[in-house]
């Protein structure tokens, strides 16, 4: 599933391509790619709109038009690919938006999605969806003290709390696997058992995990996003069976929450308390 590197990549690699072109059409193949509205209402609402700009909130891209937004959860396979000129639709297309350019020049921005799992919401009010959101974890609000006094709330194994898109915003199981080996904490650690000086050390872990991410292009891995190399950097997520590269200490693969879970046994020790 695409995390947030995968969503910002993908945001920065299309902004350029649609901001600016007016929606002309569109062609929704798979009507459950629809959250809302209809596909009657979307298709005569969409049309004529201008798309001011693209952005990101946790895992959703975000398209502003200009009366409305448009928000894309990609989930296991959604992908999203600008084609230039007038294409029939590809296999697995679910919904094609045609647009045209000041100058005359028309493209296509498809969404993509092979296992049907993508949804899409066009809204005058985008906290109806995102309003439930924990923070951004590269924005000012998510500090480390934000972060040890919330995990101090708590009373949850660690793993499964920082998947909590409601705690906190745009972590998958990837990165979360990778921040908490840099960090030393071990997955099923409970979050009421971190202390200042460790939640410290999460925070820098997952700010500096997801910038490198993002530096990267993302990871591909998984599912049909094209182009990023991170998945040539993981220190654990993966690497079960492999020496870790802080002790050499081989990693360990187990089931958290029913998602494939890495650690090195070593630098991530279980202390019960």
């Amino acid at each position: 599933m695409p995390e947030l590197p995968e969503v910002e990549t993908i945001a920065r690699a299309i902004e350029p391509e649609v901001v600016g072109r007016t929606i002309i059409s569109a062609d929704v193949l798979w009507a459950r790619t629809l959250a809302t509205p209809s596909v009657k209402k979307f298709k005569e609402v969409v049309k004529g709109q201008k798309v001011i700009g693209v952005s990101r909130r946790a895992k959703y891209l975000i398209l502003l038009l200009e009366n409305y937004n448009l928000l894309i959860h990609l989930r296991m396979s959604g992908d999203l690919a600008v084609r230039t000129g007038k294409i029939q639709p590809q296999k697995h297309d679910r919904l094609v938006l045609s647009l045209r350019s000041k100058n005359g020049k028309e493209s296509q921005l498809a969404f993509n999605d092979t296992r049907k799992f993508g949804r899409v919401w066009l809204t005058a009010d985008p906290a109806s969806v995102l309003g439930k959101l924990g923070p951004e974890p590269l924005e000012k609000e998510f500090t480390p003290q934000w972060l040890f006094e919330n995990l101090q709330k708590k009373k949850r194994q660690l793993k499964p709390l920082l998947l909590d898109q409601t705690f906190l915003a745009g972590l998958g199981n990837i990165y979360t696997d990778e921040c908490l080996h840099i960090a030393k904490l071990h997955p099923l650690a409970l979050s009421n058992s971190v202390s200042q000086k460790q939640a410290r050390a999460l925070h820098e872990a997952i700010q500096s995990v997801l910038k490198e991410g993002i530096r990267r292009n993302g990871a591909s891995i998984d599912w049909v996003y094209r182009g990023g190399d991170f998945q040539n950097h993981f220190r654990v997520y993966d690497q079960e069976g492999k020496p870790c590269p802080v002790c050499g200490t081989e990693i360990q693969k187990f089931s958290v929450g029913q998602r494939g879970t890495h650690v090195c046994p070593k630098c991530q020790p279980l202390e019960r308390k």
